[in-house]
């Protein structure tokens, strides 16, 4: 064996992502690349407009927890593929409850010290624990790739971080000694957000292990946790709503962005590429990114409800089914869906399935409405489904029959629900109670989608051959005010006539 075999034969697997590298080494390079810098200019942070919504935020969280320190991880970075990462965007929980969107921060940890409830001051006392900016003084500003400064950028310092949030801020390195401070026996409860870092999972339960707390999720325990984040989300605040509304803005002009380009992806053989391309483009510019992986299903492929593949044809007779949304800074989001004619106008058969579907939406719309329940507002939407596929002789029952529990056979149309909550997540409270969210009572603040649609896949032996390959969904983001609701998106055309002039309107 040569000198160069055995050394290969010793390099180790986890060492041999560092072979391409070929960084300086020596003691001569780090003394010379770690002096005759200009001092930093001092920095010009104030408190961001947010910071006092999510302090309020996160007294309402600290209310359902007295005497425990909530844990609650932004997340770290997600492997793409070998030594690269994909772009940041942290835990929901964290960015409502910190007010600190866009990639910020990675691996940052936010500790909530609930006081108990009898205490003279219950005012829950936040802690934001991240790595802040290094010095020049030691390698970790040019050697270090997930940090260093000459990597990512100069990262902020604590002292400006505690300004724009109005939180206590410390370094990440002394997180494991606060979070092991006064827990158990007599002293706090501690509770983590399981599911968005393994390793501070791991820290809290071996702390509550060495404590003699309770481990793991159950009932009473992490689970609570997650499920009230949720909760907590289900009313928004006037800067949620605020956000939504940036979010829907640039939604719709993303929307117009990419009815102007239909003439170049109907000359595309993966024309639905050009479309996502559009639309993603602009999320990227006016916002932080897409909200979630764009919908550009044209013909058939719009009778698929999540088509992201993106890879088909956009030709001229058929429906592109756009369903896209801008995630602002702030990390809200927007979800709207528009069902537009290619050529410009609707055939005849397209058209009876657009108003049916627009028909749908508005016996939606109409119910809801403070007081009624959120799945009112699904089952406004489904007596007009069923009663439309009735009349076209499509259901083996009637349209009563078929929307009774031991029916549903117009379902096979539109396995889908009408509406979710929107915020920060797409489906936004997730985790909430059954209870508070499908039964639960619309009030003011609440912002959810509208969005039932009609989907004839090409090979559906049961629907005339008219309608055979036509999926259309229609889908829009709505507030429920003091007195009724408001429709975020509704600069967007609904109407078929009015969705065909706009088409005109853009593409000359």
């Amino acid at each position: 064996m040569t000198n160069d075999d055995q050394a290969h034969s010793t390099d180790s697997l986890a060492r041999r992502g560092t072979n391409r590298s070929q960084r300086p080494t020596s003691s001569a390079f780090s003394d010379f690349i770690m002096g005759n810098w200009a001092p930093r200019e001092p920095a010009r942070t104030a408190q961001s407009a947010d910071a006092p919504y999510a302090a309020r935020r996160r007294a309402r969280l600290g209310r359902a927890f007295p005497a425990t320190r909530l844990v609650i991880p932004a997340g770290g970075l997600r492997q793409r593929s070998n030594d690269t990462d994909y772009r940041f965007r942290p835990h929901s929980a964290f960015a409502h409850l910190s007010a600190l969107g866009t990639d910020r921060e990675p691996d940052a940890v936010l500790v909530i010290d609930v006081p108990d409830a009898d205490a003279s001051d219950p005012t829950p006392k936040a802690t934001l624990f991240f790595r802040p900016l290094a010095e020049r003084d030691n390698d970790e500003f040019f050697a270090d790739p997930r940090y260093g400064e000459f990597w990512v950028g100069a990262r902020p310092t604590l002292d400006e971080v505690a300004v724009e949030t109005g939180m206590a801020t410390a370094h990440i390195d002394t997180l494991p000694d606060r979070l092991a401070k006064d827990v158990g026996s007599e002293g706090m409860g501690l509770l983590v957000m399981r599911e968005a870092d393994a390793a501070v999972t791991e820290l809290v339960d071996r702390i509550r292990a060495q404590s003699q707390l309770p481990t793991g999720p159950g009932e009473g325990g992490d689970d609570a946790l997650f499920e009230a984040t949720s909760e907590l989300r289900l009313v928004k605040d006037d800067a949620e709503i605020g956000h939504l509304r940036e979010a829907v803005a640039a939604t719709a002009s993303g929307f117009e962005a990419v009815i102007r380009a239909l003439p170049q992806a109907i000359g595309h053989e993966r024309g639905e590429r050009v479309v996502e391309a559009t639309f993603d483009s602009l999320a990227r510019v006016n916002g932080n990114a897409v909200g979630y992986e764009t919908i550009a299903a044209a013909g058939p492929h719009a009778t698929t409800l999540h088509w992201i593949r993106n890879d088909g044809q956009v030709r001229d007779g058929q429906l592109l089914l756009l369903d896209a949304g801008v995630e602002v800074d702030s990390l809200y989001t927007a979800d709207i869906t528009r069902t537009i004619p290619i050529s410009g106008r609707f055939s005849d058969a397209q058209r009876r399935v657009y108003e049916a579907v627009l028909e749908a939406a508005d016996a939606a719309f109409a119910v809801a409405l403070p007081g009624n329940r959120f799945r009112d507002v699904h089952a406004a939407a489904m007596r007009v489904i069923a009663a439309k596929l009735d009349e076209w002789g499509l259901l083996p029952v009637s349209a009563e029959e078929s929307l009774a529990e031991s029916g549903q056979f117009h379902r096979r149309w539109m396995v889908h629900g009408t509406s979710h909550h929107l915020g920060l997540d797409v489906h936004d409270c997730a985790q909430a109670r059954r209870e508070l969210y499908v039964d639960g009572v619309l009030e003011p603040g609440m912002v959810f989608t509208i969005e039932p649609g009609l989907y004839f896949k090409p090979d559906d032996q049961l629907i005339p051959q008219e309608f055979r390959g036509i999926g259309v969904r229609i889908e829009d983001d709505v507030l429920i005010t003091q007195d009724g609701c408001e429709n975020l998106s509704a600069a967007l055309p609904r109407t078929p006539d009015d969705v065909e002039s706009w088409i005109a309107s853009l593409r000359h």
